[in-house]
């Protein structure tokens, strides 16, 4: 996969954060940063087409530009909306009372964001609304340098996370430079920041 293509795959990735269920958005990240192409355009497309996640016309063709069949029928079955929908979610910096306690993910993300290119690292408590395809956790926003691969450090911070502490906190990693969702926009909104250079 050529560098353009690659930064198409990590753009759709971005768009597609809070509206696809967080397993299934990082086991697509992680297939891609792999190199597993064809086993995650698969796993991406299935998964829209199956749990009914539509995507704007924008971002089809950007899955065209990078797709290894770009014309094929997996493609047709995902349903085509006018606009990127609202997240489903309501952030705020502090969980409730029986939140389980982020103070080791912390720790350790904090530790290992110098690492990898950190810029800032923010934890927020996101809560479902109607519609949203995960429960209520804590999730990390891990902002690196521009250029940063976003996908990689996507997939070394998860595993560091769960070989560390067995833990699977949703995490988005935004390269400086790269255009900001209306998901991750809101999560820093409503964050704390943990860290910083």
């Amino acid at each position: 996969m050529d560098v353009k293509s690659y930064a198409a795959v990590a753009e759709v990735c971005r768009r597609l954060a809070g509206r696809l269920a967080d397993d299934t958005l990082g086991t697509v990240r992680e297939h891609y940063s792999a190199g597993e192409s064809a086993l995650a355009d698969d796993t991406l497309l299935l998964s829209l087409a199956y749990h009914g996640v539509g995507i704007t016309v924008e971002e089809q063709a950007l899955m065209r530009s990078f797709l290894g069949d770009p014309d094929g029928p997996d493609l047709a079955e995902v349903p085509i909306i006018a606009e990127v929908p609202t997240p489903p979610y309501r952030f705020s910096p502090t969980g409730p009372t029986d939140a389980p306690d982020p103070t080791a993910a912390d720790d350790l993300l904090s530790t290992d964001a110098a690492r990898r290119n950190g810029r800032s690292l923010h934890r927020v408590w996101r809560a479902p609304l109607d519609g949203a395809p995960d429960e209520a956790a804590w999730l990390y926003v891990l902002r690196v340098a521009e250029g940063t691969d976003e996908l990689a450090t996507y997939a070394g911070v998860t595993a560091q996370l769960w070989t560390t502490l067995r833990q699977r906190w949703p995490v988005e990693v935004v390269a400086d430079g790269s255009t900001r969702t209306p998901y991750q926009e809101a999560a820093l909104a409503g964050a704390a920041t943990i860290w910083h250079t």
